[in-house]
């Protein structure tokens, strides 16, 4: 199911590129937090640009879309000033702001459902983390959409303070997947927004998905 079907086709969707190597794929942490720094990544190359304000005025839209190597190295031809987001194997790229209806083709034959990598038991650790609710047993992009959602909310309304020493050291994003009572009770410390789900894909409208959080070391 594409999410972008009840879109109005005027919204400002960002979409972020996550590269999917069949043969030797990235873990699904690498993977959320890929994402998530791609999306800000996008933003702050061109921060005042003014598709950015008027997407950034919205619900900040965006459409995880998956490509296999060769797919991916088109993309990265067709936008070569947009920074690509490393994370252990995992690589992904954000893309400027474009209108819902109007993709371009290469970017909108890119599938948004089915993404998934696997998991491991090795915790990605950082001093801006993720905390992601398992217990709405969200696929890789699913979860990787909120993420997304919860570093941008995050950056977005932060006074600045600690941003530029994270971004000095290359923005590391941690993730941590939480039961639903852990997420419920360490969103008490949420370093920015709790995303709630349009719920137009996967899961009810209004689930609690994601939040950041900081960890002193």
């Amino acid at each position: 199911m594409d999410e972008l079907r009840e879109r109005d086709p005027e919204e400002l969707v960002q979409p972020i590129i996550l590269r999917i190597d069949k043969e030797d794929p990235s873990t699904e942490d690498e993977g959320l937090s890929a994402v998530s720094r791609a999306a800000v990544i996008a933003y702050l190359q061109d921060p005042h640009n003014s598709d950015w304000q008027q997407w950034a005025s919205q619900a900040f839209a965006k459409s995880v879309r998956r490509a296999n190597p060769k797919m991916f190295a088109k993309v990265l031809e067709m936008y070569p000033d947009q920074m690509v987001s490393e994370v252990g194997k995992a690589q992904a790229v954000g893309l400027p702001p474009l209108p819902a209806a109007n993709l371009p083709k290469l970017v909108a034959k890119l599938q948004v459902s089915g993404t998934e990598l696997p998991k491991s038991d090795e915790v990605l650790s950082s001093t801006v983390n993720i905390a992601v609710n398992d217990s709405l047993q969200m696929s890789t992009g699913k979860a990787a959409a909120q993420c997304a959602h919860a570093l941008f909310a995050w950056l977005a309304e932060s006074d600045g303070q600690g941003i530029e020493e994270w971004l000095k050291v290359h923005a590391p994003v941690g993730i941590r997947h939480l039961s639903r009572q852990d997420f419920e009770a360490l969103s008490e410390r949420a370093s920015g927004p709790v995303i709630q789900d349009a719920g137009r894909t996967e899961i009810e409208p209004g689930s609690t998905t994601a939040f950041v959080f900081i960890q002193e070391h």
